[in-house]
Parts: C-alpha cells; sequence; structure tokens
C-alpha cells in the first residue's frame, strides 16, 4: 500500500496545496524570467476543475471556497480558447473595472497609472541575446508597485477602446508589455481575451530554481547557466 499511498498524498498535494509550473517565455519579464521555474499555490482563490490534473472536474462558473484575486496578483490559469493551455500573467482588471491602454499607458477606471522609471533591465530574448530596454514601476489602484519592461509606445496594443470587465472575469497583461499577447488582444483575434475565474488555476509564490537554457550551449557552460541569484525568489 505505500506506493498508493504515495501517489495519493502527491495527487492530493498538487490538486489542493501547490503544483510547480516552468517558465518557457519571455512575456512576464522581469517578474519571471525564461528558464524560471515557480511553485503556484492552490488555495488562495479557492477550486475548480482546473484545480484537478488534466481539468477533470465538472464544468461551473463558480469555485468551491471561491475569492477573487487581488488586483497585482500574478496568476496561472488555463487559457480560455484552448484550455490546454496554461499561462502565467499578472491580473489587471476584476469584475466591474475598465480597463484601457491610451498611448501605451495603462487606465482602470478612467484614471492613468503612475509610472516610476526605474533605470533599465535585460530581456532575454528567443535566440538567448540580452537587449537593455527601458524598466518602470507601475503603482496600481491598492497601491501594488510592481515592475514593468516598456521600451515603446505606438505598438498594436498600445492604444485600445474601453473594455468593461464582467462579472466572474479578469484582464490579465504580462508585465513585459511589448512582447506579452494578454487581455489586450480579443480571443477571436488569437489572443487571452477576459479570462473566467473559473480558469484560475493559482497564485505564483515562488520561483524554487532557473536554468538559462537559451545560453547553456556548450558542455562547460551549462553549470554556469544555473541562475543561484533566483531560488527561492518570491513572486510579486
Amino acid at each position: 500500500m505505500e506506493p498508493l499511498a504515495a501517489l495519493l498524498l502527491v495527487f492530493g498535494a498538487t490538486t489542493a496545496i501547490a503544483q510547480p509550473f516552468y517558465v518557457p517565455s519571455g512575456s512576464m519579464e522581469p517578474t519571471l524570467q525564461i528558464g524560471d521555474a515557480f511553485v503556484a499555490s492552490k488555495f488562495p482563490y479557492g477550486y475548480s476543475r482546473y484545480s484537478l490534473p488534466y481539468g477533470a472536474g465538472p464544468a461551473s462558473q463558480t469555485r468551491l471556497m471561491g475569492r477573487l484575486p487581488a488586483r497585482g496578483d500574478v496568476v496561472v490559469f488555463r487559457l480560455p480558447r484552448n484550455p490546454q493551455e496554461t499561462l502565467v500573467k499578472r491580473v489587471i482588471g476584476l469584475p466591474g473595472d475598465t480597463v484601457q491602454m491610451v498611448g501605451g499607458h495603462l487606465m482602470i477606471n478612467g484614471k492613468v497609472l503612475p509610472l516610476i522609471d526605474a533605470g533599465t533591465g535585460l530581456v532575454e530574448e528567443a535566440d538567448g541575446r540580452q537587449v537593455p530596454v527601458p524598466r518602470f514601476t507601475e503603482i496600481l489602484p491598492n497601491g501594488v508597485r510592481h515592475a514593468i519592461f516598456k521600451w515603446r509606445w505606438d505598438g498594436m496594443v498600445d492604444d485600445t477602446a474601453p473594455m468593461k470587465i464582467p462579472a466572474g472575469h479578469l484582464f490579465m497583461m504580462g508585465d513585459n508589455r511589448d512582447n506579452s499577447l494578454d487581455s489586450r488582444v480579443p480571443a477571436r483575434f488569437g489572443g487571452v481575451g477576459l479570462v473566467p475565474v473559473e480558469n484560475l488555476v493559482g497564485r505564483a509564490e515562488i520561483v524554487v530554481g532557473s536554468y538559462d537554457f537559451l545560453n547553456a550551449r556548450a558542455v562547460l557552460g551549462w553549470l554556469s547557466s544555473f541562475r543561484l541569484s533566483r531560488l527561492f525568489y518570491g513572486v510579486v
């Protein structure tokens, strides 16, 4: 019975407590880097079918012991147009909010969010190159401060129509604002669109390991590609 007990323990832990995830892209830089492995807690928002492996539970618009995320939470969720795909983004808009982009600046409920110049940071591109870009601290209406990368102000999603967030849905954005497919792009155009609360999986909590696999080309460089500074890095 010991293997069965161990299997049940692992199943219960990943369903009810926490689950590890891996970051394959740079849409959440600088908060999450390509190659980060992080743990998401499953209980902060309650439970839905997507709390179970493979989304095996019944569909429901309500969550067991459900609670809404706070603005600024970094969350794991299932992509509405393809629930087999798992994404991680930051919660920007809650039900009842109106979200809009104007000239590259984020507006919530008619107010432009403050941006504080925070110098520059390095974006890791798909070929492993490190590119310096402007870094800012954005202040959300609830006072949460978080870092973003932003280097242009006239992109395709830098000017959008106001979007009223309906009940039971959330507006998600990546911190790498010029390289994130998120709720700014409707699902019918291949974007994320608004995310039903049911699709939440958990809240990103802590990076437990990080490996710069894009630059680990030579055998001698494999060990140096471990980012020790990212160990036990809290996701905020």
